[in-house]
């Protein structure tokens, strides 16, 4: 790839960036999309070069390069009007790869003009005496090819193909480079070199703001192609001509104002322009007899502010048509959240409808956020279900998401609605994506890929298109991983969890602000147990000689001394010198022990909790150490229990293909498996009222977590050892 002589200054430190923008810069009017797409995959290649080099920086938890650009190190480091320029061709990227509508040629240049801003900064602060070498460089627009014929257009298959290769060549490349460490300090004294040089770029922020406000109205489906949408003049200012010129106005389709748009420059605060913005708001309501909902924006931090009933707050962008006008019916429609008005045939318990007026009491008073402690068994998902019917018959909610991690409780999830709440028309956004209706959900995964879905080139779900967002086991950890998903949706906010409340971590409390340990309402286990809905566990310990002792090898038979010579130690061990004992808490990273796994099947089956008359194992979950170990277990059982053909006892866990079937069957009160093995898929949130126990198949791990409805089984076994 012959790179342009408008990136040829990055060819050393940034070789593959520099490819990249080319292509960019070459297919700008014979292919707009794939202009768009390869400039949005520069970008993300300089910014994780940025990362590597930079010894300032260290890669976020989830590295996608929306999280890359939100790290507070990272926008510490690059200026704001950099950063500005660096989200407009990442989101404009985004429209070319997920929207319906091939871009424009000119939204193409717009997009490669901004890009050639942000290489620049990338060259003025990483090469040698850059600041001085690129003083005055502009973006030579002539150089940008014009195809005489019509060019054919890359499909995405064939684009991703072309990023693929070349990022396996940038990461063959970050091989040679060998100790990355010499290679920071050297760019570090570059670095502190060219900031001493005092900063003449005109980085034209005018234009940026432009370009970051309309593409965030556009994709919130206005297109602004009325006169009056853009510099409209109110009348009745508070100034000497009593006129003033509205950036940009919202209309509704009865020729009211849904809203006002107040644009201040990219480097000046947002906020600098609400007082102008609501002057603006009280000229458009005096005019046309409706208040609209106020916006005021930079491009790159926007706030919106429907003054009747919140205060300001920070959104990703703009509302659709209908989304506003929600807002501006529900002024004068919703209704006080009563809680007498919950419905007995979804949740009857005393703490339940507790909980809901808890949390209508938060809303009603103007706050946004609730989070609810409730003991596992005592009926979250029904409350949450409650609680949105209540909603949405107030008319405070008409779209609801429920978050969850794992396709399995998305489905219970939707399979509850269905049961409790029919007409909210439930939709399971892993399976159907396309269906429409009033409660949507969704793992966090799925939601991360589809806030950037377009329909044309308007966003498929916008900032509002829920009005209310559950989070089931709501925790830290959902929100480091996934926060992008709770900054995107401005909405109101419910996360559920059975982590007793002092166990929250107080981040978690910060996210829904509020004082650590103390929870918008909580009904914990002991309070559970005490007002006989939940009965405590009864533990059984069963109590094995290897789990307990350890192993010594001068007290094995010759089989098992044979099988413990096989064994794959580790590159660690000399196999000329294998140990002669392993103490009882490295056990678990050694060996499987048949003897001891059939001791404790056998221990289970004679003596655990029976159903059917007595004539077999009730409903049972073992948590294993891992796949293998779980394996390990399923066949032991089926060696000492052929009879069953398979069936009786099964691993359930995330490599298992149609899992969600398993569980299913599972959740069948006669229906096989009857023995679950699982290791991290059935330890939170699955609902299967019929099991009577769980069992421990090593120690130390998931105590905290698993709780039966009768007794839990706690067995100390070995986890597996490894097997090379």
């Amino acid at each position: 790839m012959k790179i342009s002589a408008n990136f040829d200054f990055l060819r050393q430190e940034f070789h593959y960036v520099a490819e990249s923008a080319s292509y960019a810069e070459r297919h700008v009017y014979g292919d707009p999309r794939a202009s768009c797409f390869h400039a949005r995959h520069a970008l993300e290649r300089l910014v994780k070069r940025v990362y590597r080099v930079d010894r300032i920086l260290s890669p976020p938890r989830v590295q996608n390069l929306e999280n890359y650009l939100q790290e507070p190190a990272f926008r510490a480091l690059v200026p704001e009007a950099v950063r500005q320029k660096a989200e407009f061709v990442r989101k404009a990227g985004n429209v070319a790869v997920h929207g319906k509508k091939t871009p424009t040629p000119e939204t193409a240049l717009d997009v490669v003009r901004e890009l050639s801003h942000i290489l620049y900064w990338a060259g003025r602060t990483y090469l040698r005496k850059g600041a001085e070498n690129l003083r005055g460089r502009i973006f030579d627009e002539s150089l940008i090819p014009r195809p005489d014929t019509p060019q054919t257009r890359a499909s995405l298959a064939e684009l991703k193909a072309v990023t693929d290769q070349r990022d396996a060549a940038e990461d063959a490349r970050a091989e040679l480079e060998g100790e990355v460490e010499a290679l920071r300090k050297r760019l570090a004294a570059i670095k502190a070199e060219n900031e001493a040089v005092p900063e003449t770029h005109d980085w034209n922020e005018e234009k940026t703001r432009r370009l970051l406000i309309d593409l965030a109205l556009h994709r919130a489906g206005w297109p602004l192609d009325q006169k009056h949408d853009r510099e409209y003049e109110v009348t009745g200012m508070p100034n000497e001509s009593e006129i003033g010129y509205a950036d940009y106005v919202l209309w509704g389709d009865d020729g009211k104002p849904l809203a006002v748009v107040e644009a201040k420059k990219t480097t000046v605060d947002p906020k600098m322009g609400r007082q102008q913005a609501k002057l603006y708001a009280d000229c458009l309501q005096v005019m046309h007899g409706q208040r609209p909902v106020i916006f005021y924006t930079n491009g790159y931090r926007t706030r919106l502010w429907d003054d009747l009933f919140h205060p300001p707050r920070t959104v990703a962008g703009f509302y659709k048509k209908d989304e506003l006008a929600s807002l501006i019916v529900r002024r004068t429609q919703r209704e006080a959240l009563d809680v007498a008005r919950v419905r007995d045939r979804i949740v009857d318990r005393y703490y339940q409808k507790r909980a809901i007026g808890s949390i209508a009491e938060q809303f009603a008073c103007a706050r946004r956020k609730a989070l609810l402690v409730m003991a596992t068994g005592s009926g979250k998902t029904r409350t949450a279900i409650a609680l949105v019917d209540l909603l949405q018959r107030a008319e405070w909610v008409k779209r609801t998401l429920f978050l969850a991690d794992r396709r399995s409780l998305v489905k219970q999830a939707v399979n509850a609605f269905k049961t409790h709440l029919p007409e909210s028309s439930p939709v399971n956004l892993v399976t159907e994506k396309d269906k429409v209706g009033r409660v949507y959900a969704s793992t966090y995964q799925t939601m991360m890929g589809l806030i950037d879905e377009s329909e044309g080139n308007e966003a498929r779900f916008s900032v509002g298109h829920f009005d209310l967002v559950i989070i089931d086991e709501a925790h830290r950890s959902v929100y480091q991983k996934y926060g992008a998903i709770f900054r995107y949706f401005d909405s109101l906010l419910v996360g559920l969890t059975a982590t007793p409340r002092e166990q929250v971590d107080r981040n978690t409390y910060a996210l829904f602000d509020l004082e650590p340990g103390v929870p918008t309402d909580a009904y914990e286990l002991e309070t559970a147990v005490a007002d006989g809905f939940l009965v405590p566990p009864r533990v059984q310990q069963v109590d094995l000689r290897f789990p307990r002792e350890g192993i010594e090898y001068d007290g094995l038979s010759e089989e098992e001394k044979e099988q413990w010579e096989g064994l794959d130690w580790g590159d660690d061990v000399n196999p000329d010198a294998l140990p002669d004992r392993v103490n009882a808490s490295a056990i678990n990273s050694w060996l499987f022990n048949q003897d001891t796994v059939d001791k404790a099947l056998r221990h289970l089956m004679e003596h655990g909790h029976k159903a059917n008359g007595g004539d077999r194992l009730a409903k049972t979950i073992l948590f294993a150490r891992n796949h293998e170990h779980a394996e390990f277990v399923e066949k032991r059982f089926n060696r000492h229990y052929p009879q069953h053909a398979g069936h009786f006892a099964r691993v359930i866990d995330h490599y298992a293909a149609y899992a969600e079937s398993l569980i299913d069957d599972f959740s069948q009160k006669n229906k096989a498996p009857h023995l679950a093995i699982s290791v991290d898929m059935l330890d939170t949130g699955i609902d299967v009222p019929e099991v009577a126990e769980s069992g421990l198949l090593q120690t130390g791990l998931l105590e905290d977590q698993v709780l039966a409805d009768d007794r839990t089984w706690n067995a100390a076994l070995p986890r597996p050892f490894r097997t090379g």
